[in-house]
């Protein structure tokens, strides 16, 4: 069994720099200490395990590297994606600063969850516009801890994302036109009605709220190094993007946990949504016009988020872009189990890091480029499961459930 060819472009970050320090700009936004505080809440709540970090030899061997390991979200508190970290973290620390200010401190997620302090949590309606995964989260977390949701989708969502949303109480307000669109209605309703806006992205480096966001993808970074053997880190990690959140995160927390010696950061997007690979080649943020619908549909993102660029600037390595065929064909190698290696499932989005890795080292200029040789020990980003299940099995051909019992 081969590895498919994929049509790719890759672009290398000639602002990234090793030997820069982890500094304060950066850690403005993302850093250790605010990581210590989010994995001391999240790990609290319940059903919080980390997820697996599943190897897979027989990709290796076709690879030509000495490991590929899939970190995969598809496991995630049973949202079936890594945003479940991110969006309900944030609306957990808007509701404690809204009872800040209005004398209440030292709150718990354990309190919320139980209740106390309803009356005063009720009338807050958290917001947020999503391709899907960051909605549920906010939706779930809002659900939890007591609050209203509002969630915007734009009119490419679909209609099984939706449903994923409403089912834990959220208002939909449906948008025309794409995510980007979708960003800015919700924004200027919140505005208008006095909702808290529970963004995964903004224009401004130092909005509070999706850097909020991003640390609680932080802990994936840290599972992974919890998961691999003590001083052998990933020498390269492939991860998606969409506004830029998630490779953010991880960059950052690599960056400044291991300093020089952390990964080899490659971002992976879709040609339709390729904003950090035009941003990356011109140095400077550069947004996608007009369409950006993407069948990897929570990829599809036509600016990167400020707060996100101050972490990538320097520290992601490389960018690949790919086409939509590629992450179809991925679902389907993934869901086999490529050369006898456990089945996964892996959602449109999902599979966009494995796309990567696979249209990197079946083309020798880009492998060379990468350094993906034979000592090189890889972790690719399964960011969501089959978060849209209709899609899913039409890909696919057999439900995720079929899959996942085969893999059990």
């Amino acid at each position: 069994m081969s590895l498919p060819d994929f049509p790719a472009r890759l672009v290398h970050n000639r602002l990234a720099t090793r030997n820069r320090p982890y500094g304060p700009a950066e850690r403005h936004v993302l850093s250790l200490a605010a990581f210590e505080a989010a994995r001391d809440e999240i790990g609290s709540w319940p059903g919080y395990a980390p997820t697996p970090l599943v190897a897979l030899p027989a990709l290796a061997r076709e690879a030509g590297v000495a490991e590929v390991r899939y970190k995969d979200e598809a496991h995630r508190f049973g949202l079936k994606s890594f945003k479940a970290l991110g969006g309900a973290y944030a609306v957990l620390a808007v509701l404690k600063e809204h009872l800040a200010r209005n004398g209440v401190a030292d709150v718990t997620a354990a309190d919320l969850m139980a209740g106390r302090h309803r009356d005063l949590v009720r009338p807050v309606t958290v917001a947020a516009a999503t391709d899907g995964n960051h909605g549920r989260s906010v939706a779930w977390g809002a659900q939890m801890f007591g609050c209203g949701c509002t969630i915007y989708l734009h009119e490419h969502v679909s209609a099984a994302r939706e449903r994923e949303i409403a089912r834990f109480g959220a208002r939909i307000a449906r948008v025309p036109g794409h995510y980007d669109d979708s960003v800015r209605a919700c924004a200027a309703d919140a505005r208008r009605n006095g909702w808290v806006l529970v963004a995964d992205t903004a224009p401004e480096t130092g909005a509070a709220i999706p850097a909020m966001v991003m640390q609680g993808y932080t802990l994936i970074a840290q599972e992974i190094l919890d998961a691999l053997p003590a001083g052998a880190p990933p020498t390269h990690v492939f991860v998606q993007a969409g506004v830029g959140g998630l490779a953010a995160a991880l960059a950052a927390h690599f960056w400044e946990r291991l300093g020089e010696g952390r990964p080899r950061i490659v971002v992976v997007e879709p040609t339709r949504a390729d904003c950090i690979f035009r941003t990356v080649a011109a140095g400077r943020p550069v947004a996608v016009e007009g369409s950006t619908d993407t069948f990897m549909a929570c990829l599809a993102a036509g600016e990167v988020s400020a707060p996100a660029w101050v972490i990538l600037e320097h520290a992601a390595d490389d960018v690949i872009a790919l086409d939509d065929e590629a992450a179809m064909v991925t679902m389907r190698l993934l869901a086999q189990g490529f050369g006898g290696d456990p089945p996964l499932v892996a959602g449109e989005s999902g599979c966009a890091a494995a796309a990567g890795l696979i249209a990197a080292v079946r083309d020798g200029a880009m492998r060379e480029a990468l350094g993906l040789d034979a000592s090189a020990r890889v972790v690719v980003i399964g960011s969501e499961g089959a978060t849209d299940s209709e899609t899913y099995e039409r890909i696919v051909g057999r439900s995720a459930e079929t899959i996942a019992g085969e893999a059990a």
